[in-house]
């Protein structure tokens, strides 16, 4: 095994085990990343008008907070393309992500901040990595060539 490779799964051990976890308890995980992001969203406009603040389970979570279509929220979202900040999260919008057009035959803009960025999309690619290192060991693609395909590079920023 080369030596990066045995750094990269020492590095990566932690995560694994984290990932283990959600495997093992997914029911406790996501009601624990439900008040997570509850409680960090609370002040904003979205999180004021729905009563994140006084949020205590899942069952009000799902009463004050339907399934809604994009067109319900998407004055909301006009609002933060224009500049307007903790109206749906309280970390500042520097991006929007563009769909592909779908049910309403629209392009969707979804806010991408640098946290979503780092936690969701980023940390995605970290633990595909931290998989294969742990399901291969002996392999060589960080000591030769690789190539990484990735999404749009059309920006929009606020």
């Amino acid at each position: 095994m080369p030596v990066i490779n045995s750094i990269v799964r020492w590095l990566n051990l932690k995560r694994l085990h984290q990932i283990d976890l959600f495997r093992k308890y997914p029911d406790e995980v996501q009601k624990e990343v439900l008040f997570q992001l509850l409680r960090k969203a609370e002040s904003t406009e979205w999180g004021i008008q729905h009563g994140f603040k006084s949020i205590t389970s899942l069952q009000q979570f799902q009463e004050r907070n339907p399934v809604q279509k994009y067109e319900e929220i998407s004055p909301l979202i006009k609002r933060v393309m224009n500049g307007e900040q903790n109206i749906l999260w309280p970390s500042d919008v520097k991006w929007f992500a563009k769909s592909s057009g779908t049910t309403e035959d629209k392009s969707k803009f979804i806010p991408v901040t640098s946290e979503s960025l780092e936690e969701c999309h980023y940390r995605g690619g970290k633990d595909v990595l931290a998989f294969y290192f742990y399901n291969y060991p002996d392999t060589s693609v960080l000591t030769g060539k690789s190539l990484t395909l990735g999404g749009s590079h059309q920006i929009n920023p606020v």
